[in-house]
């Protein structure tokens, strides 16, 4: 039998997706449909009215379709969780996953949409030909260095928000814990030398967003699996990794290791030896990060460094990195005001918004507490970022993200912030009933 994860078996997770309905997802009417009048409003000839006015004016679409609250999860399945290169059809389970995490976190709707392509060219114009439909484009497990062009290049032709999760999702949650974890350990964040292993989608997405964080560039080392990426270094090279590579001794992740602060492991599990945890800083910041096992285990860190802060990816340890504090909460602040994208702004604007929701964790709502067992929510080594029933998430990230797509000139909308939080906040007491 497959092993699947301390919570769940493997017979439990095929009954949850096949008993019943199969699958996780459906469409429900937003309308009455009980009467002729109902249906002739629905359809025809009712529906002619809007699509005139949308013809006249397309932002009319906003008013008239569900355009403004509809996501579409947009993968090839190349690169599918921990699963590899599984194609298309069977990653089919994780996007409507994804659509089930928007829906219950930020009532965002979703179409999850499943392209049956290893081409660049192929995926860029399938996902602009069908962009009409939607207000914003989430691409998932598409495999690197593919995912780089195809999101750079959807971004540049498309006036609505395109955001690859994977790249993006595990950077900035991860950047909030590292901005709690620096405070908690008093260090300078310019001064703070970090460690990458792994220089696929997320590790370089990692290793981008800490640099715009404040990490300077000549304190961080990534290593792949030919490890370091070394200037002059040829094999196993490609344009994103190059940005990257410095002039350095170290050839192997234990030599980069030496007398860092930060561990960031976006690789697989096992790579992080003990004695590569004793070579590192004092009060060490570790984020092992691969899924669903991480490259060491706290407890294996604990053995030989008491000293450390630890985050996984996991939900049996404190401190994880869960996308799902991302993405609902930045497309939800981003189609509110109808954003043309997903720009930096808004990324650093969510990730300090969760690092500042953590700092104040002697607040934390009694829900919380009761999900996790009347623990108590206080900032330091074992509570970096929030988690992630924290109904607060809506109110602080939500509107940090439209703030910032407003001030920074890609919002199509302007919004009353104090009157939007308001409304965030009865949004989030019915979503925490679902």
């Amino acid at each position: 039998m497959h092993e699947v994860g301390n919570l769940v078996t493997r017979e439990q997770a095929l009954a949850y997706h096949a008993d019943g309905r199969p699958g996780k997802i459906k469409i429900t009417p937003t309308k009455p449909t009980e009467t002729q009048e109902d249906l002739s409003l629905a359809y025809t000839p009712g529906v002619a009215e809007p699509c005139r006015e949308i013809a006249r004016d397309p932002e009319l679409a906003f008013r008239y379709t569900a355009k403004g609250n509809l996501v579409a999860v947009i993968s090839n399945g190349s690169a599918v969780l921990g699963l590899g290169n599984i194609g298309a059809l069977a990653g089919k389970p994780v996007m409507e996953g994804k659509a089930v995490l928007f829906k219950r976190f930020a009532d965002v709707d979703v179409f999850d949409i499943e392209i049956d392509t290893n081409s660049i060219a192929e995926f860029v114009r399938t996902v602009e030909l069908i962009a009409p439909t939607f207000g914003g484009i989430n691409l998932e497990d598409v495999r690197a260095p593919e995912c780089f062009e195809i999101e750079g290049q959807l971004i540049e032709r498309l006036d609505i928000p395109v955001f690859h999760d994977d790249q993006h999702g595990t950077a900035i949650i991860s950047g909030a814990a590292l901005i709690n974890a620096l405070t908690i350990t008093g260090r300078n964040i310019e001064e703070t030398r970090v460690v990458f292993s792994g220089a696929g989608a997320a590790g370089i997405g990692c290793a981008r967003f800490y640099r715009d964080l404040g990490i300077r560039s000549e304190n961080m080392l990534l290593c792949d699996s030919h490890g370091v990426i070394y200037r002059g270094r040829t094999m196993g090279m490609n344009p994103y990794k190059l940005e990257f590579a410095r002039k350095t001794s170290a050839r192997t992740l234990a030599d980069a290791l030496e007398g860092a602060d930060v561990f960031a492991g976006l690789s697989q599990a096992g790579l992080m030896t003990a004695d590569m945890v004793k070579r590192m800083a004092p009060n060490p910041i570790i984020f092992a990060m691969a899924n669903p096992d991480p490259e060491i285990s706290p407890d294996q860190v604990r053995q030989v460094r008491r000293d450390a802060i630890i985050a996984t990816g996991r939900s049996d340890y404190p401190n994880q990195v869960n996308n799902v504090l991302g993405f609902p909460f930045i497309f939800r602040g981003a189609l509110d005001v109808r954003a043309r994208q997903i720009n930096e702004p808004m990324k650093l604007a969510a990730a300090h918004a969760l690092a500042e929701l953590a700092a104040r964790g002697k607040v934390v709502p009694q829900i919380v507490r009761d999900a996790y067992g009347n623990e108590n929510f206080e900032l330091g080594p074992n509570y970096i970022i929030p988690k992630p029933f924290d109904p607060r998430i809506l109110t602080y990230v939500v509107p940090a993200v439209a703030q910032a797509a407003m001030d920074s000139g890609v919002a199509r909308k302007k919004i009353d912030i104090v009157e939007y939080g308001q409304q965030l906040s009865k949004t989030a007491v019915v979503l925490s009933n679902m």
